[in-house]
This record gives C-alpha cells, sequence and structure tokens, in this order.
C-alpha cells in the first residue's frame, strides 16, 4: 500500500511542478511590455496555487483508479500500458498548451481559452504572422517538453506486486474519492473553482500569470460551446437602425441633481429586493427605511432590472451591459475584462478611491475576476472577517456585519472614494437573525431593509456624509408568490440617490432600466460615456426613446409608458401583453439582443 501511496503522490506532485515550471518560463518568455519585480514570481506561484492543485487532480484520476484496480490484479502488467498511453497524451496536452499559451499570449493580451481553435479551420492565415523560424523554434521546444514530462510520469518505473490487504486497501482508496472531487471543486463553498479566484492584481500580466492555461482551455471551452449564444432575428441594416433610435452615448443639457461634480459614492446592490417588497407593490411594512428615503432623495420611480441573477445584474449596473438569456458574461473573463466600468472610469478620470464589499464568495462566478478588471482597486470579502462571522449566514457574513463594515470604509478612505456593496442576506435560505414578521422572505428584506435604516442614520451624522452620494438598486427583482419570472412587478425595481451630495427631492418618472445608471451616473458628473454603449443618460435631452428590457432564462420581457410584453423563446410565443406596442416592443428587444451578442462575440 505504501509503495501505491509513493506513486501517486509522485503522480500528483510531478504535475504540480510542471505548471509551476511553466509559470515561471511564461512570465519569463511573455515579459516584453510588462513591468514586474522579482517577489511578483512568488506571488503568481502562491496566488495560482489554488488552481494548479484542482487542475492536477482532474490528471491524478485515472493514475488514482489504476490503482485501485491494481489492488486486485494479479498482474500490473497491463495497467502499465493503460498509464504510459495516458501520460504520452497528459504529456503532449500539457506541451501544447504550454507552448500555445506563451507564443499566443504577445498576440492576445490573453490566456489561452478554446478561441485558438476557430484558427484550425483557416491555418494559413493563422500562421500568416510568423515566420517558418518561428514555427520550427516552437515545434522543437514542444518535442523537448514531451519527452521532458512523460519521462517524469514514467521513471521510476512502477513495479508493485498484488496486494495482500485487498479489502482494507479498497476501502481506503474509495474513501478518497469525495476527497478528490471535493479538491476538484475547490472546496465545500458555493463557488466552484474558476479564473477569477487567482486574480490579486492590478497588474493584468500578473494575474494572467497566475492563471493555469489549461483549466484556462477547459473552462473556456465549456462556456463556448454551451453558452456563448449568437441572436440573429433580422438583417444587420434594420439591427443597426433600431439600435440607433433606442440608445444615444451623448448627454446634452441634463437636467442637474447634484451639488457637485465630484462626490464620494457609495453604490449598494441589494440582493434580490423587488419592486413587490417595497411601496412599489403598495407595501409599507417589509421596507420602511426604504420607502422613506423614496421621499428624501432622488427616486426613479420606473426603473426596471435587466435580469433574474446576481452575477448577470453586477455587470448591468457597473457596466450598463445588457443580460442575455442563457450566458452570464462575468462567467466568461476573456469577455468581461473587455467592458466598461464606472470604477474604472472615476479611477482614471477623477482619481477615485475605488474598493467593493462583499460577504459572500468573491470567487463565486469569476466576480473577483470581473471586479479587479474593472478598476476595483481593494476587495473585502467573507476571507477578510472572522471564523465565526464567516458562519453568521449560509451565503458568508450576515448584512449587519457587513454594514458596519461598509461605515468604516466610508469614513476612512481617501476622498474621493467609490465603494461598491453586494449584500447578501436577502437570499434564500433567508437565514436572518431577526423574526420581525412571519413570512421568512418578507422577514429577511425587512432585516436588510434595517441595516440599510442604520447604516443611513449613522452615516448622514458624519462630516463625508455632505459630499456623498449613496445610490440604492437591486441586482434583480425575485418571483415570489403570485409574481413570477418576466413578470411586470418581478422586475420594476426601486433606484434611489441619497445624501448630502443630493441637491433636493426628486421623483424621476421616466421608464427606464438598470443598465442606464452608468450613464445618468457619468452624466452628472460631467464625464464622457461612450463607452458604455447599451446605457442612456435618462436625465439628457438625448434620451427620446424611454423603455427597459429584462431577459430570463430563454425568454425576454420589455416596457415602455404604455406597453408591456412577456416573450418566451422555446415555445415562441408572447406569454403575456398588454397596451398598444406589444409587436415594436418585440422587435426591439430583438434587436438588443442581437447587437449586444454581435457586439460580445467580436470583444
Amino acid at each position: 500500500m505504501v509503495k501505491r501511496v509513493v506513486y501517486l503522490l509522485k503522480v500528483y506532485l510531478w504535475t504540480l511542478l510542471v505548471f509551476l515550471i511553466a509559470k515561471v518560463c511564461f512570465m519569463f518568455f511573455c515579459r516584453e511590455g510588462h513591468e514586474f519585480a522579482a517577489s511578483d514570481v512568488w506571488d503568481v506561484l502562491i496566488h495560482g496555487l489554488s488552481l494548479d492543485l484542482s487542475t492536477a487532480l482532474y490528471i491524478f484520476s485515472l493514475p488514482f483508479l489504476c490503482m485501485i484496480a491494481a489492488i486486485w490484479c494479479g498482474s500490473a502488467k497491463p495497467l502499465r500500458y493503460i498509464l504510459r498511453g495516458y501520460f504520452g497524451i497528459i504529456s503532449l496536452a500539457l506541451a501544447l498548451a504550454f507552448v500555445a499559451d506563451t507564443s499566443l499570449y504577445p498576440f492576445w493580451g490573453f490566456k489561452l481559452d478554446a478561441s485558438c481553435l476557430q484558427y484550425l479551420e483557416t491555418p494559413t492565415e493563422a500562421m500568416a504572422s510568423v515566420t517558418t523560424g518561428y514555427l520550427l523554434i516552437r515545434l522543437v521546444i514542444l518535442v523537448i517538453l514531451v519527452v521532458l514530462v512523460y519521462l517524469g510520469y514514467t521513471w521510476p518505473r512502477w513495479n508493485l506486486i498484488p496486494s495482500r490487504h485487498r479489502i482494507v486497501e479498497t476501502i481506503v482508496a474509495l474513501a478518497c474519492i469525495p476527497l478528490i472531487v471535493i479538491g476538484i471543486r475547490g472546496g465545500l463553498d458555493e463557488s466552484t473553482t474558476n479564473i477569477g479566484q487567482v486574480y490579486y492584481s492590478q497588474n493584468q500580466f500578473l494575474n494572467h500569470s497566475a492563471v493555469n492555461p489549461v483549466f484556462s482551455f477547459m473552462a473556456s471551452f465549456e462556456k463556448t460551446a454551451s453558452n456563448n449564444t449568437v441572436y440573429h432575428f433580422m438583417d444587420d441594416q434594420q439591427c443597426e437602425q433600431l439600435i440607433q433610435q433606442l440608445y444615444n452615448t451623448e448627454s446634452i443639457e441634463s437636467d442637474t441633481l447634484l451639488n457637485t461634480r465630484t462626490p464620494n459614492i457609495i453604490l449598494i446592490l441589494m440582493e434580490g429586493c423587488g419592486g413587490e417588497f417595497t411601496e412599489i407593490a403598495g407595501r409599507t411594512d417589509i421596507t420602511p427605511n426604504l420607502n422613506q428615503l423614496t421621499k428624501e432623495g432622488i427616486y426613479f420611480t420606473n426603473c426596471y432590472g435587466n435580469t433574474w441573477r446576481t452575477d448577470r445584474g453586477t455587470v448591468c449596473t457597473w457596466s450598463g451591459y445588457p443580460s442575455f438569456p442563457t450566458m452570464s458574461v462575468m462567467k466568461i473573463p476573456a469577455k468581461s475584462r473587455t467592458m466598461p466600468n464606472i470604477a474604472r472610469t472615476l479611477a482614471e478620470e477623477r482619481g477615485y478611491t475605488t474598493s467593493f464589499l462583499y460577504g459572500g464568495d468573491i470567487n463565486f462566478t469569476n466576480m473577483r475576476s470581473y471586479l479587479i478588471t474593472g478598476g476595483f482597486q481593494m476587495l473585502k470579502w467573507k476571507n477578510d472577517y472572522t471564523s465565526d462571522e464567516q458562519k453568521s449566514a449560509q451565503w458568508g457574513v450576515r448584512d449587519d456585519i457587513t454594514f458596519e463594515s461598509l461605515y468604516e470604509m466610508a469614513t476612512t478612505q481617501q476622498q474621493p472614494f467609490l465603494i461598491g456593496h453586494l449584500t447578501l442576506s436577502s437570499h434564500q435560505p433567508w437565514d436572518v437573525p431577526i423574526h420581525q414578521l412571519d413570512d421568512e422572505v418578507f422577514n429577511a428584506f425587512y432585516y436588510l431593509d434595517q441595516c440599510i435604516g442604520r447604516f443611513i442614520g449613522k452615516f448622514r451624522q458624519t462630516p463625508v456624509w455632505k459630499n456623498t452620494l449613496v445610490i440604492l438598486l437591486p441586482d434583480h427583482g425575485i418571483p415570489y408568490q403570485n409574481i413570477h419570472e418576466g413578470g411586470k412587478l418581478v422586475n420594476h425595481i426601486p433606484m434611489i440617490w441619497v445624501g448630502g451630495a443630493v441637491k433636493e427631492p426628486r421623483r424621476i418618472e421616466q421608464v427606464c432600466n438598470q443598465t442606464d445608471l452608468p450613464a445618468t451616473l457619468l452624466g452628472q458628473l460631467g464625464l464622457s460615456h461612450d463607452q458604455f454603449t447599451f446605457s442612456r443618460d435618462v436625465l439628457s435631452t438625448t434620451y427620446t426613446t424611454p423603455f427597459a428590457v429584462n431577459t430570463y432564462d430563454d425568454g425576454f420581457a420589455m416596457y415602455d409608458s404604455t406597453s408591456f410584453v412577456n416573450y418566451d423563446f422555446i415555445s415562441n410565443r408572447v406569454v403575456e401583453s398588454e397596451g398598444p406596442h406589444v409587436e415594436l416592443l418585440i422587435q426591439r428587444a430583438k434587436a438588443i439582443l442581437q447587437a449586444a451578442s454581435k457586439d460580445l462575440n467580436e470583444r
């Protein structure tokens, strides 16, 4: 049994060592145009280790199964041949990944992913930018790497005798399988292993260096194959004409709501807090503090969310980018890193200090990658809290605890600052520490409202309040009781601007989208928002076609001031509608999906 364990350990550690050496080589050969210190090499290895450990377990799995078989085999010779063939394939795959990653990065600027496969259809065009000598050198390196990696796996020879304690060894081996699965998954938390978990720096080259190219390829291939849908409902010219009517990236004679062009900004994304829990639905008992704030600040009364999931709603809010029915942009780092972001714009144009606060796992759905590439300089998340605080709720740190952190950050950070805060307690399983309402869902949103009320009340007493804008906006609504997915009320969300930077209370009655926040906010600050091509300044005279669109799994809903339609793609039919503009809304929604998917695929 000891020999088997030693053999498996050798296979796993050799795989890990190959990954680490490949990272160092990547940094050395791709260093041109990128500045980093010697200490950064160590940081890259440490931060990328979790992805390497998980990826190595994939390669480890077949040898592990062969070891189980060897316990019962009278001869290990057939298994030895199987493993030799397997390690030959693995050695070739690893060598190809490392050579391709290191060779393509200077051209692409991002890690190896499945997009390289499309160039196999046109190899002549793919090789047009390189010389024959360039290709020959890499071919030689590839052969050398295959041989070296293979020798590492097959030497010394595996020489085992059948086990004399078969049952015991088999039980022990089977007991290890759940541990291997957990290791591949990346732990027991809600998030699974993903590229974003290794991002740690504002220097993108260091983040890319930390990413395991084998995992990057596998993950992107899965997403490209299943999620990156291209919508095409009409000819491109007709689509472009419709989009030009719907979107304008200029702010002209915008109505002025603020008393400063450089306010501190706190943007609170309220988990799932759709209009059905607020005064929008006539509720006065669930969110009394939010209802009061609608009277004290700027209240966008006809704002609609773009999506039904947090990862999508986060991108909609910060990047002003539409959501899609069957894919999440945040889960595709190669795309999400190209998105504009309020944080990056404010940091570059006005020198804002940018931070993001979340009590959950920041690695979930590649959130870390999106936030760091979007310009957030500091992230505070679950792992920055004590063990007891991390376990205070199913999803992580309770909202009352994170709002205390928000208060501390807002009163101590260098000004001007931008702080994003994503709440989490108003989410199933609705585990909150108070029991004010009998309905557990209503009770969870009541708790969120109390946390917001306490924070605003406390922050209002500080000198920082005078020059601060606090934006309250749900990431999405949720269907509950008689409120269904794609229905009108589930997507009707409150957007409230409060704080000392607000000139006076106002009600903005225009129909608008969650994605319109970036353009509207930047318009108030006198900053260009031409990068946010799917975001509109609601307060500008250029906002002439008010509408809102929402997507859910295989469907969409669209609204204007008089009409509404809920359309299902699976059955290709209207689920519900009202008003005179139903067909026009369907046409516009399809044009938006077509234009957005085309834009995404070109990024």
